[in-house]
């Protein structure tokens, strides 16, 4: 969410923002429930302020018939206020969630990914002699995948990795987070089941509450029990990515200036429902509902030139992680019709799939400026004592499925086999993947 003064100050720039990120929104209407909601907490304070002043007013210690009797009006003209009150905020704040970041000046505006931007390509598309087969078809004649078995088990896109591809991914993570290690982030393994508040602050419910219909988020269905032995009212999720968890710990916290930035990498297994994907990619890895990843992530102080110099630190790891583990890829800046509501600046890394003859996501950075750390409450004390809300940015570093799918589709040879990247060859103690006898 936004500061409401700076949504006020702001509001054409916020209208175009809602307009070139597709998002509807009623800026008009959100200023006037909020001229609304300001007059209505003045007159309940004023109300209160006679109340506090009627009981006062005692005789012999005692208030006065006539101002119990005016300090139950009082009481009722508030109460009636209040329902007044409760209503317009719960549709004010049903607007505050929607209002989008205004996106960086440099942020391409499209109405969809068409319009993103291609900022560099790095490699060539690769030719083969022989016609290049799919992963999927690699996967099965060398037994590295079961989709039929997954789908038995789990259900529509599920799959077991099997044999040196379950080695496989376990070398890409363990891969990942050393690499982000070493550039100063700090590992971290946080939870995967969390409360709604980190899914919200983080931006994955679309609106203030979870909405099956439209956030691809998981709800644990089975109640937890308190410390007391009680069931636990609040309801559980799985995240999608540990981006939620990672940000969510410093979720109420304020931090000092000096301790700026603080760089995270976590891994975690991570679980999508892809409901908006209905019918996209059934077959293969391209679209599954779960998988592991390394994310990054950064809590900065809130400047704007800063924070874009740590986003393009944090896609420069990225970009290295693909040239080492030999994808073609090629980074794209997203557009305004692409980007999500509380984006201010965000980058997408493609990697070329020869066998599927296409360009796929494996990394995506994005800088949200603090609308994120407002809904968290993550703020910092800077050098003259005042307290900010600080900025966060967030990076895949490395995810499974898709990267797998690069990996044995661009290395793969005539006789049916597939070289291992020379980076993940010490994690799995071989060069190449064969066919077992």
């Amino acid at each position: 969410m936004l500061d409401i003064n700076f949504i006020r100050e702001n509001s054409e720039k916020i209208k175009e923002a809602a307009k070139n990120k597709n998002i509807d929104l009623d800026v008009d209407k959100l200023l006037s429930l909020d001229d609304e909601r300001r007059s209505i907490i003045l007159e309940i304070d004023i109300l209160r302020a006679k109340r506090n002043e009627l009981a006062s007013q005692t005789k012999d210690g005692k208030p006065t018939p006539e101002a119990i009797e005016e300090g139950k009006k009082l009481k009722i003209r508030i109460a009636e206020i209040e329902v007044k009150y409760n209503n317009i905020e719960k549709e004010y704040i049903g607007l505050m969630v929607k209002v989008p970041t205004i996106p960086s000046p440099d942020t391409p505006v499209a109405s969809d990914e068409s319009g993103n931007k291609e900022v560099f390509i790095s490699g060539d598309i690769p030719k083969f002699s022989f016609t290049p087969k799919t992963h999927i078809e690699l996967a099965e004649d060398l037994g590295l995948i079961d989709f039929d078995r997954g789908k038995k088990v789990a259900g529509f896109r599920g799959y077991y990795l099997k044999n040196d591809l379950s080695l496989m991914t376990l070398a890409m993570m363990n891969y990942a987070m050393n690499k982000m290690s070493e550039k100063g982030y700090n590992p971290m393994i946080p939870p995967t089941l969390v409360k709604g508040f980190a899914l919200f602050g983080s931006g994955y419910f679309k609106g203030l509450n979870y909405n099956p219909e439209i956030d691809e988020i998981y709800q644990v269905a089975t109640s937890d029990k308190e410390a007391t032995g009680e069931l636990s009212k609040e309801q559980k999720f799985l995240v999608g990515t540990a981006e939620p968890s990672l940000l969510a710990y410093f979720s109420g916290e304020t931090l000092k200036e000096e301790d700026l930035p603080i760089k995270i990498c976590g891994f975690s297994p991570c679980y999508r429902s892809e409901i908006g994907s209905y019918g996209k990619d059934t077959k293969g890895l391209f679209r599954v509902h779960e998988f592991f990843k390394v994310e990054q992530v950064v809590i900065s102080k809130a400047d704007i030139e800063e924070s874009n110099k740590l986003q393009d630190e944090m896609v420069k790891i990225s970009q290295e992680i693909h040239d080492e583990l030999g994808f073609t890829h090629h980074l794209l800046q997203i557009c305004t019709g692409d980007m999500s509501a509380g984006k201010y600046r965000a980058f997408d890394i493609e990697s070329w799939l020869p066998g599927m003859n296409r360009w796929a996501e494996t990394g995506s950075a994005s800088n949200f400026l603090d609308w994120q750390a407002r809904r968290l409450d993550i703020k910092y004390i800077d050098k003259d004592g005042n307290k900010k809300f600080a900025y966060l940015l967030n990076n895949t570093a490395l995810p499974s499925p898709r990267p797998l799918i690069a990996i044995l589709e661009n290395n793969q040879q005539e006789d049916g086999s597939v070289l291992i990247p020379k980076v993940l060859q010490k994690y799995i103690g071989k060069e190449r993947i064969v066919k077992k006898s």
